[in-house]
């Protein structure tokens, strides 16, 4: 039998403070273990079977003496009717881990390692927190249903519907991999959109009250050149490679100039920096390769040489997502940067003859469905560096107006 220490009393165990296991009496084995940095918590160390183990029993003070005396002595009679106390713990936690905040975290925990933006994991735990735990949070996952759903989202689904538009596709996924994993039945998803909660919600486009990025008119765009080549500064660098190359502006803040193929007039971007997980190629075009090549190169504190082209004030980071909307405020514009996209599509449907699928490839945009993807090996690359050529030259042409007209003579 286990020799059983001094009981200690309140005041006394209140006392200790040395790292380390400190036997309190009353019940063998009883201890309180005391960590460096001055954490206490219960242990109870007893056989079990033909082990020994150590149980824990709470945290102290949180736990009192006298309830840790109780446990000690109920998990001592659990053992001697045959019970394994940290087994049996398991057991219960296994039995009741599976609430729908639980399911929400590990999948989160399974999927942020391939999410490309390190913003999006908090972003899932604050709409999450914010929107759907206080409604059924806590709820076993196999009993989550429509009701629950809809009572999270409908309140809001006019006045942020953007915002419940994405906690209802992120219910949706949490309640599939649950599925997945067995821990609610297959089959219906009480979250789906489609055949569902779209027969008891209006569609988002009727409520949301969205509209597109604000462009820059097509006819407006040679002044605006004119006038960005007069600033100073790597944002708005920055801002007219964008425009040059008609892509996204996350994209060209982090431009590499190991990506860049000066002789081959060519922009590879490799997938983990692009929107739709794919590498893309860019043709540049020769006003895309001067801007280049007139930019500064940069070096770090030991000399060696800055692989990015557009470097923030810090040198080795980015500009922030924000640089290129300040350079346009600065410039008394109202537009967003991401609006040159919808501009150089509207140029190209309205000013150009090039069919629709050149112009969605130069975009980086999927192009068709699955099927077609499969068979479209090439990425119409030539016919995109064509295009790219006359949106340059478009850009830095005078638009032909009053007296800038010639009249065609007829001609017998």
């Amino acid at each position: 039998m286990a020799k059983i220490a001094q009981a200690l009393g309140a005041l006394e165990v209140k006392r200790l403070t040395e790292p380390g296991q400190h036997p309190v009496g009353t019940v063998a084995g009883l201890r309180l273990f005391i960590k460096p940095s001055g954490a206490k918590s219960w242990v109870l160390r007893t056989m079990v079977g033909a082990n020994r183990k150590d149980i824990g029993l709470g945290g102290y003070p949180e736990v009192t003496l006298a309830m840790a005396v109780e446990k000690a002595r109920t998990a001592k009679d659990g053992i001697k009717e045959g019970i394994d106390p940290v087994a049996e713990r398991r057991t219960k936690q296994a039995a009741v881990i599976w609430t729908f905040k639980a399911c929400a975290l590990a999948y989160i925990e399974a999927f942020e390692p391939s999410w490309k933006n390190v913003k999006h994991g908090q972003q899932w735990r604050n709409t999450l927190e914010t929107y759907v735990y206080p409604h059924f949070g806590d709820k076993h996952v196999k009993d989550v249903d429509t009701e629950d759903v809809t009572n999270a989202i409908r309140p809001l689904w006019s006045t942020k519907n953007e915002t419940m538009v994405r906690v209802r596709n992120r219910i949706e996924l949490v309640l599939s991999w649950a599925a997945a994993q067995g821990y609610r039945p297959k089959g219906f998803n009480p979250a789906q959109w489609r055949s569902h909660l779209d027969q008891v919600l209006p569609k988002p486009s009727k409520v949301n009250n969205r509209t597109s990025f604000e462009a820059m008119p097509i006819d407006g765009m040679f002044d605006f050149m004119r006038e960005l080549a007069a600033v100073g500064g790597t944002s708005a660098r920055c801002l007219e490679f964008t425009i040059l190359s008609a892509c996204r502006s996350g994209e060209s803040r982090g431009t590499l100039w190991s990506e860049i193929d000066l002789e081959a007039a060519t922009w590879s971007i490799p997938a983990a920096r692009m929107k739709a997980g794919r590498p893309h190629r860019i043709p540049l075009s020769a006003a895309a390769l001067a801007l280049l090549a007139a930019l500064p190169r940069f070096t770090d504190r030991d000399g060696k040489p800055v692989d990015l082209a557009f470097p923030g004030q810090s040198g080795d980071k980015p500009l922030s997502d924000m640089s290129l909307t300040a350079c346009m405020r600065r410039m008394n514009l109202t537009a967003v940067p991401h609006g040159f996209r919808s501009t150089f599509a509207d140029w190209v449907a309205e000013r150009t003859s090039y069919p629709s699928e050149v112009r969605e490839m130069a975009l980086a945009h999927a192009i068709g469905n699955d099927t077609e993807a499969a068979y479209r090996r090439g990425d119409l690359f030539d016919k995109r560096r064509n295009l790219l050529n006359e949106w340059a030259g478009f850009l830095t042409t005078a638009p032909a107006k009053g007296k800038n007209v010639v009249p065609l003579r007829n001609v017998a």
